[in-house]
Parts: structure tokens; C-alpha cells; sequence
């Protein structure tokens, strides 16, 4: 069995419809605040905010102001979790659930700035309020969303494990992995509840340089990820949920570089999923500097670069997407300067036969209006040599932008309609998409 969709008639739909392209419906003259909250609104399809919430929220934010950002989302989530918790002691128990979910979600929102050098202390709280909020909805689904500590050099990481029903029977399995800025509660609202809704059993978590391990262990991310998702895929196959021969890596964000990375050298994944694909972060990190890509690493990677130094600073100045970004790279990879950031980010690559080795199928995705990472999806693509499908998701369908926010059930329905008829295929000795 084959699965495609059809592309080019998508293609040729939408271009009647150039005129309908999304304009920012809040935060005009701050695209990363109104990505951030298109972010929270795309989550109201699987509970984890509700329009007039985030709407009234954003309209008490001050635009670029980091901390009337914070300030005015953390007064949402302390209302929200108030009335939950109220919900829960009276025995109200789906609404509680309804609420703590979206309490969660809105304290993930309030921290979300807070990361610059060193860490605002602020953000520990809201992340916490985060992480309990959701474990305590978590404990309100049949079956229980189990929190669990995956064994991982010495310490664990965080995660959890998603059952479609009670019986124990081996099912196949979903591994999600968050990216550069999100955490494993958020995975519930980007596809682990939508996988679950198809009998998948999901196993979510967080790796180095992503909220737990960083927050609690001072783990920063490291471009070697097959020596992170081996240990989760040894941890999956001792669950009796898991069917070990149908496990899929899902990677979002910056893990559509990390997650193909580890399956270039994992090789008992069934299938593979990139939203979106990236390629070459290091292509990120030259963007803006004059001279050659050489040039360029060179003086990344100098001890010394005062012009450069200089530049950089003038750019994110004048860029609130490249401010944010940057400062938060700093805390996730462990450095003390833009440069310092810019010549990590090098290291991630598939470059020099990496996403070549990749043998299972795979599904890369890709956004018309990528705002980070444009035309790598395509790039990773063309250098698969496993079986593999180019899936673009258009502005003209509410679902051009970085990862898909606000457009979360057209999101899920394409990618697992592929993973279903990739597995199925897979099971009948086909050889994938």
C-alpha cells in the first residue's frame, strides 16, 4: 500500500486564493509575539487554551516588553488554575482537567522570554506552575498520563507515556521530541493527544538543553542525539504498550534536525517524521555575516571578533525574532555570547553523508512561510536516500507558518494518515512511503 497526497493540486487551489494570506491578528509590529501567541491559540484544538483567554491576554500586553509579556500571562494562568484547583476539591472533575490543561499551557507562555544570561529567576516559578498544572490533569485521563524518568548517563530524563486503553496490548508506538523552546506538557496539545485518538501508544520527553534536564541537571543540548534517543528507545521497548517493531520518531523544531540525526544512526525506528525539517542549523548561524560560509565559521569560532561581536548585537537590535533567539540559545547551549551561540549551532548538522544514512521511511514537512529555518526542509529532502515524502503545509490554508500553530488538526490528520499507511505498508513487507 501507497500513500500520497496530492500537492500539486493543493498547489493549483491556492492560487486562487493569494489574496486570503494571514495577516497578524495580534502583536502587528512583533512577529515573535505574534508567533508566540498564534503558538497558544493553535493549541485550543486539543485543550490548551481557549480563544477568548489568550485574546484578552494579548490585548493587556505591552508589544516587545518581555516582562508585561510574563506578567500578564502569569495573571491568566494563576486565574485558571484557581478555578481548576476549585473545579478538583469539589469533585468537578472534567472541569478541572479542562482547566489545569489550559493553565499549564499559559504558565509555559509566561516564562517563555525569561531566558536570557544569566536565567531570569521568574521563570522557575511559571515553569513549575506548568509542570504541576499538568500532572495533575495528567491524573484526570482514562488511563492516567503516566510521568516517567527514562535511565540516561547517570540522571533521567523526563517524559511521558500515553496509553490508548487499559489492556496492555503492544500497539504502535509514537516517540515525540520537543525542540529548541518547548517542553514535553506542550507535546500534548502537537500531537500526542491526536496520536492517542488513532490507538498509537505515545511516549513523550525531553532531552538535554530542553526544560527538565536544563532546568534540573544543567544538561545543554548536544548535536550527538542517537546518543540520546537510543537510551529512550531501549527504555520504550521494556513497556509491554510498546510494539518494538513499530516505533516512530517524531521530531518538532529544531528536533527536525535532531530526531533524522538519530535515526541516521538508530536503526530499529520503523518510521520517521520531521516538523519541519531542518538540515543545517549551522545555516542560521552565518546568516547576515559578510564573506564566504569559511569566513564566516572562521570567525565564529575566533577567541576574538570585536566587529563581529558588534554586528551581531546591531541585528538583534533590530530584529526581535533574531533578540529573542539568541538569548535564549545562549541558556540552552551553555554559552555567555551571541558569537559564542552562533558557533555552537554550527555543530548541528546533517551534512557529510548524515541524512544519508537514514534507512527508514521518512516524512519531512515543510511551511510556506517558514520564519526560521526556510528551505531546509527541501534541502533535508533531497539528500534522503530512504523512502521518503515532501509534505508542504500553505498559508493559504491557515497553516503556513514555523511547525504549523494554529492549524494543529490539519497538522495531525495529514501525518498520521502517512504514518498509518507507512506502518501498514511496512507490516505487509512493503518498503514505505
Amino acid at each position: 500500500m501507497s500513500w500520497s497526497y496530492d500537492a500539486g493540486s493543493r498547489e493549483r487551489t491556492n492560487l486562487c486564493f493569494k489574496e486570503s494570506v494571514v495577516k497578524p491578528m495580534l502583536f502587528p509590529g512583533d512577529p515573535q509575539f505574534w508567533y508566540e501567541a498564534l503558538r497558544s491559540l493553535g493549541h485550543i484544538a486539543y485543550g490548551g487554551a481557549d480563544f477568548g483567554e489568550v485574546a484578552s491576554t494579548a490585548g493587556r500586553i505591552t508589544e516587545g516588553d518581555y516582562d508585561s509579556w510574563h506578567d500578564e500571562w502569569l495573571v491568566t494562568a494563576d486565574r485558571v488554575a484557581g478555578e481548576a484547583e476549585t473545579s478538583l476539591a469539589a469533585g468537578h472533575l472534567v472541569s478541572a482537567l479542562d482547566g489545569l490543561l489550559r493553565a499549564s499551557n499559559y504558565y509555559r507562555s509566561a516564562e517563555f522570554f525569561l531566558h536570557g544570561v544569566p536565567c531570569d529567576p521568574r521563570h522557575m516559578h511559571a515553569y513549575d506552575r506548568s509542570v504541576e498544572c499538568f500532572q495533575a490533569a495528567a491524573a484526570l485521563f482514562t488511563p492516567k498520563i503516566e510521568p516517567v524518568r527514562i535511565p540516561f548517563e547517570g540522571t533521567t530524563l523526563p517524559g511521558y507515556l500515553y496509553r490508548a486503553d487499559s489492556s496492555g496490548t503492544p500497539r504502535p508506538t509514537l516517540i515525540m521530541s520537543t525542540g529548541f523552546d518547548g517542553t514535553a506538557e506542550e507535546l500534548h496539545f502537537m500531537g500526542a493527544l491526536a496520536a492517542v485518538e488513532r490507538g498509537y501508544t505515545v511516549l513523550t520527553f525531553e532531552g538535554p538543553g530542553q526544560p527538565g534536564p536544563l532546568h534540573r541537571e544543567q544538561l545543554v543540548f548536544r548535536p550527538d542525539w542517537e546518543n540520546v534517543i537510543t537510551p529512550v528507545v531501549d527504555f520504550a521497548e521494556t513497556l509491554p504498550e510498546v510494539d518494538n517493531s513499530q516505533i516512530t520518531l517524531l521530531g518538532i523544531s529544531m528536533s527536525g534536525l535532531l530526531a533524522p540525526r538519530a535515526a541516521a544512526y538508530e536503526h530499529r525506528l520503523a518510521a520517521l517524521i520531521a516538523i519541519d525539517g531542518v538540515y543545517d542549523l549551522g545555516e542560521v548561524s552565518i546568516r547576515g555575516i559578510p564573506g564566504s560560509r569559511e569566513e564566516a565559521e572562521r570567525r565564529l569560532r575566533a577567541d576574538s571578533d570585536p566587529e563581529l561581536d558588534a554586528l551581531l548585537e546591531q541585528m538583534m537590535s533590530a530584529n526581535p525574532t533574531m533578540r529573542w533567539g539568541v538569548h535564549h540559545g545562549m541558556y540552552v547551549m551553555g554559552v555567555d555570547t551571541p558569537r559564542a551561540f552562533g558557533a555552537a549551532y554550527l555543530d548541528y548538522t546533517l551534512r557529510g553523508g548524515t541524512a544519508e544514512r537514514i534507512q527508514c521511511p521518512t516524512l519531512v514537512c515543510d511551511a510556506e512561510d517558514e520564519m526560521f529555518f526556510e528551505g531546509q526542509a527541501k534541502e533535508l529532502y533531497d539528500h534522503l536516500t530512504c523512502p521518503k515524502t515532501f509534505l508542504r503545509f500553505t498559508t493559504a490554508e491557515g497553516a503556513g507558518h514555523h511547525c504549523q500553530p494554529g492549524a494543529q488538526r490539519i497538522l495531525s490528520a495529514r501525518v498520521f494518515d502517512w504514518l498509518d499507511a507507512t506502518l501498514e505498508e511496512r507490516a505487509v513487507g512493503g518498503t514505505g512511503a
